[in-house]
C-alpha cells in the first residue's frame, strides 16, 4: 500500500499547483509561466537523473510511450496555463481538468481490457456530476438604469 502515500502527495501536489499556477498566470503571459514550469521540470529530471542512474536499455515501444506521456503531459500543463492566463477561474479550471482520469479509465477499458466495478462506474458520474456543479457560474447580476 506505498502507493497510496504517493498517490496522496501527488494529490497535495497537483492541488498546490493549480493555485501557483493562477498566481503565476495573473502576473505573466500563460506562455512565460509555461516556460518556468518548464524549467522546473528540466531541473527536476537533471536531479532525478543524478540520483536514480537509469538502465538506459529500453525497447523502443517503452520510450516512445515515456516521450509521449511526457509530451502529452506538457501539452496539458499549457493548455491548462492557458485556460487560467485567459480568465479561467482556479477553482473552476483545475476542477475541471483534474476530470483527466476519468479519460484514462475509458482508455483503460476500451484499449486495456480492464474492467470496472459498479462502485467505480458511480464514483466516475459522480466525478462528472461535480464537475458541471463545479463549473456553474450564477448569471451577472443586472444593474439597473439610472434614469
Amino acid at each position: 500500500m506505498v502507493w497510496i502515500g504517493y498517490a496522496i502527495l501527488a494529490l497535495v501536489l497537483w492541488g498546490i499547483t493549480g493555485v501557483t499556477q493562477k498566481l503565476s498566470t495573473n502576473r505573466i503571459s500563460s506562455e512565460r509561466s509555461f516556460l518556468w514550469f518548464c524549467w522546473a521540470m528540466v531541473a527536476l529530471s537533471a536531479a532525478v537523473l543524478a540520483v536514480a542512474r537509469p538502465h538506459w536499455g529500453l525497447a523502443p515501444v517503452v520510450v516512445v510511450c515515456s516521450v509521449a506521456g511526457g509530451a502529452l503531459n506538457g501539452l496539458g500543463a499549457w493548455t491548462s496555463f492557458r485556460a487560467l492566463g485567459s480568465g479561467g477561474k482556479a477553482s473552476i479550471v483545475i476542477s475541471l481538468i483534474s476530470l483527466f482520469p476519468l479519460l484514462t479509465v475509458v482508455l483503460a477499458v476500451l484499449l486495456l481490457h480492464e474492467r470496472l466495478t459498479w462502485m467505480q462506474l458511480a464514483g466516475a458520474v459522480v466525478a462528472i456530476t461535480a464537475a458541471i456543479l463545479l463549473s456553474l457560474e450564477p448569471a451577472p447580476a443586472k444593474t439597473e438604469a439610472k434614469g
